[in-house]
């Protein structure tokens, strides 16, 4: 553990959003916070010349900014900030590998969804080895701050440790129950197409005992190192991205895995997808085996 959340700022009310955030997860944790604006030249610098001075000014005043929201909103929190002159992408991906946590913030609904500071947020994704966290400003979706869990959606079709690490850790810092949700469609032999595809009962009562079954078996292990935290096993009977949007209404936080090995091309998956686009809560990536 670096002790150490990182957000990134460029003075827009999400970033404001994802910094007021940052600070309240950096005092759970009893983290430092780091505040990084990046920022790119105004002009090429032709080879011999060297650079002029650009907008030395707004910068600090992003960084000032961010500094007085987050003193407000966590007073005597430990906050160092800096700005770097550098793609924001490249920026924030090598700020990450000193972090515990990335935090940035987030813009609007709905498929077309941007991120701040001039970037799409899912393009950093897959350049990360820690959480990422994205927060909306009240302004672009429902605050639910104060929503009564965490919940991470639990895949079940191989091991995740740090996933589930994160997720404990989370409820754990936050005092919260843990809400493990688990979507499953039912297999298709459990489809009467003689019944204009109606579902048999005993046959879909069955698979999701089963899905329950081997929820409760993955939670295993962490329920008894983390005695303290309250769980709450969601099984949902349909696609894993709609049962996860479901099963985060009225979570502070929902979190979902991304496996970062085993893959030629970097992925993202579409239940990550479905999360950051549509979730009605700050959603943490979190990257593991």
């Amino acid at each position: 553990m670096k002790n150490l959340v990182t957000v990134g700022v460029d003075g827009t009310p999400q970033a404001l959003a994802a910094a007021r955030w940052a600070a309240h997860e950096a005092r759970l944790r009893q983290a430092r916070l780091h505040l990084l604006t990046a920022w790119q030249p105004l002009a090429e610098r032709h080879r011999g010349v060297p650079w002029r001075t650009e907008l030395p000014h707004w910068p600090d005043r992003i960084l000032d900014e961010a500094r007085s929201a987050v003193e407000a909103a966590e007073p005597g929190l430990p906050v160092d900030a800096g700005s770097v002159r550098a793609p924001p992408l490249d920026a924030l991906a090598e700020a990450a590998e000193r972090a515990d946590l990335l935090v940035l913030g987030s813009r609007g609904l709905g498929p077309a969804a941007r991120f701040a500071l001039g970037a799409t947020g899912l393009d950093l994704v897959p350049r990360l080895a820690v959480p990422l966290v994205l927060v909306r400003a009240p302004q672009d979706g429902p605050a639910t701050e104060d929503g009564d869990s965490v919940a991470v959606g639990v895949s079940l079709h191989a091991p995740c440790e740090g996933l589930l690490t994160f997720a404990f850790e989370t409820a754990a810092h936050r005092a919260v129950p843990l809400r493990a949700v688990h979507g499953r469609n039912l297999p298709p032999f459990a489809y009467d197409y003689d019944r204009d595809g109606g579902v048999e009962r005993a046959t879909a009562q069955e698979a999701e005992r089963q899905a329950r079954d081997e929820l409760s078996e993955a939670l295993r292990p962490w329920r008894e190192k983390f005695r303290d935290v309250r769980v709450e096993e969601q099984i949902v009977m349909e696609s894993p991205a709609p049962a996860l949007l479901h099963g985060a209404a009225g979570a502070q936080l929902l979190i979902v895995g991304r496996r970062h090995i085993g893959h030629a091309v970097p992925r993202i998956g579409h239940v990550v997808h479905a999360a950051v686009h549509h979730a009605p809560c700050p959603v943490a990536i979190v990257p593991h085996d």
